[in-house]
């Protein structure tokens, strides 16, 4: 399968990229659409003069997100589990 050749711009640099069909490319355009709006954000916001500082931030503040998301997803799944066991006994109970 042939590659997608893209130019993805990130606080104003253009980044040619490879993807490997136009879901990929749309996930990329969206998310680099999605940092631009965080620098943006970050630069009207705060005191900030350097982009190295700026897209720190950035990184921080999408890598704590999936940490959250994985954290709240592990403790979804083990309530899940536990209550599945619950029901198991419960069910095992009556069987008795």
């Amino acid at each position: 399968m042939e590659k997608l050749k893209i130019n993805i711009v990130i606080a104003g640099r253009t980044y040619p990229l490879s993807v490997n069909n136009t879901k990929e490319e749309e996930g990329m355009r969206k998310a680099a659409n999605a940092i631009n709006r965080l620098i943006s954000m970050y630069e009207e916001n705060y005191a900030v003069s350097d982009k190295q500082d700026v897209l720190a931030m950035c990184a921080l503040q999408f890598a704590s997100k999936a940490e959250i998301s994985s954290i709240e997803k592990d403790s979804t799944n083990r309530e899940v589990v536990n209550k599945i066991n619950e029901l198991t006994q419960l069910v095992d109970s009556h069987l008795q």
